[in-house]
This record gives structure tokens, C-alpha cells and sequence, in this order.
């Protein structure tokens, strides 16, 4: 039994140790606390995303239609509250602003953000929700800790407020943010949004993720019972042996 433990706790091992570890995080980010598998927080952050989102940036690799899938709602429920452009179920998810008064507005087209979380990871984009300012010295009236002169200005500002820079004395270097005005949520409750925001931002990164997670769990149960049955065919063959 003490060898069939073993084998079991090695097999496991073996296969946890293929999947990606969570980093402790890069230096200065927030922790993020993103979790795909929270169905609740991926439709939050889903409403969230068409609600601020969609307006200037597209999700061009996933389709309405696996979105309601994956988060378990309905074509009409998805149709009548997150399609906002008139696209079809099976469409992909297309900003409705035209690619020239981007240009004209911006300097250049918001970026599609399917990809957003696997180029930048979850801390990164949850600090970057979370690290706006405003500046009078900037052309659009914001700025981003995470991303000094975005050319972004702030679509969550009035659920957060506003948060004015602290300068490090005789710098012109953020020491730190501090809320000025408060918006309609409270921080704590702000920060869950940015959190479900980032988890929605996450999953669209890579939609086939909640199914290996699903199958990783079955996957687990047969490496036990395939070295259970193995460790059982070598107790009989090796029976007679002396």
C-alpha cells in the first residue's frame, strides 16, 4: 500500500508539475484574484465589458455565441444584453466605432483586447483598471500609472470616481493615488468589478481554458485508477516470486 501511495503522489506530481504555476506577480502590480472558473464573475465582468468596453475595442477571436455557452446564458439573454451593434449569435464580438474615427480621435485604433490577458497577464491588466488618474497636463485629461500616456481615457470612472497623484517630493514621479471624488461603487466594491472585469478579459484570452480545467479533474481521477489497477497486476504477477 505504501508503494501504491507513492506511485499515486508520483503520477500527480508528475501532472500538476506539466501545468503553469501562478506567479507570486510582477514587481508593482496588484494582484488580480482572476478566477475563469467563477462563472458569476465572468458574466459580471461580461456586462461590464459591453457595457464600458465594446464601444472601441473588439474581441475578434470569440463569438457571441460561445460566450453564452461558456457562461452559461441563453441567445436571447446574450442578444438583448450584450450585443449592442446588431451582429448575428454567431458573429464575433466587433467594436461598432470606425476604424477611421479611431484614428481621428485616439491617434490610432483601440486594440482588440481577445488576446489582452496572454500578452500582458491578469495582475497587469487589473493594476492598469485600477491605476487611473487624472492630469491636467495630459491632452485627454487621464493618465495611467501602469501605462504613463495612454491614450485612453478613463470608461470606469464613474464607478470608481476619480483618484488624484501623490508626487514623490521633488519628483515628478507617482508616489501613490489617492480618491478624490467617489464614484457609485465604494473601492472594495470597485475593485471586485475590475476584478470580474479582468476574469472575463482572462477567459476571452483563451475560451478552451474552463474546459481543461473541467478535464484536467477527470484526467486526475484516471491516472489514480490506472496506477491503482497497475499497482494491483503487480501484486498478482509478482505473488509467486521469492
Amino acid at each position: 500500500m505504501k508503494h501504491f501511495l507513492s506511485s499515486a503522489a508520483l503520477a500527480l506530481g508528475l501532472l500538476v508539475g506539466t501545468m503553469p504555476a501562478h506567479a507570486e506577480g510582477e514587481s508593482g502590480l496588484l494582484k488580480s484574484g482572476s478566477d475563469v472558473r467563477d462563472q458569476a464573475s465572468l458574466q459580471r465582468g461580461a456586462r461590464l465589458f459591453f457595457n464600458y468596453c465594446v464601444g472601441c475595442h473588439s474581441l475578434k477571436y470569440v463569438r457571441y455565441s460561445r460566450i453564452a455557452e461558456d457562461l452559461g446564458l441563453s441567445e436571447q439573454e446574450v442578444m438583448q444584453n450584450l450585443n449592442f451593434t446588431g451582429a448575428r449569435f454567431d458573429d464575433p464580438v466587433i467594436s461598432h466605432m470606425p476604424a477611421e474615427s479611431a484614428g481621428k480621435w485616439f491617434g490610432k485604433a483601440p486594440p482588440d483586447l481577445s488576446l489582452e490577458v496572454s500578452a500582458k497577464s491578469a495582475d497587469w491588466v487589473y493594476t492598469y483598471l485600477n491605476s487611473f488618474y487624472l492630469d491636467p497636463h495630459s491632452p485627454i485629461g487621464w493618465n495611467n500609472t501602469a501605462l504613463p500616456n495612454a491614450a485612453m481615457p478613463f470608461p470606469l470612472w464613474e464607478l470608481q470616481g476619480t483618484q488624484a497623484a501623490v508626487m514623490k517630493p521633488g519628483t515628478d514621479e507617482v508616489e501613490k493615488l489617492e480618491l478624490a471624488k467617489p464614484g457609485k461603487l465604494t473601492p472594495a466594491q470597485f475593485q471586485q468589478a475590475t476584478r470580474d472585469l479582468t476574469s472575463f478579459l482572462e477567459y476571452t484570452s483563451e475560451p478552451a481554458a474552463l474546459q481543461r480545467h473541467h478535464y484536467g479533474i477527470w484526467v486526475l481521477l484516471f491516472l489514480a485508477f490506472f496506477t491503482l489497477l497497475a499497482y494491483m497486476l503487480k501484486k498478482e504477477y509478482w505473488k509467486d516470486v521469492h
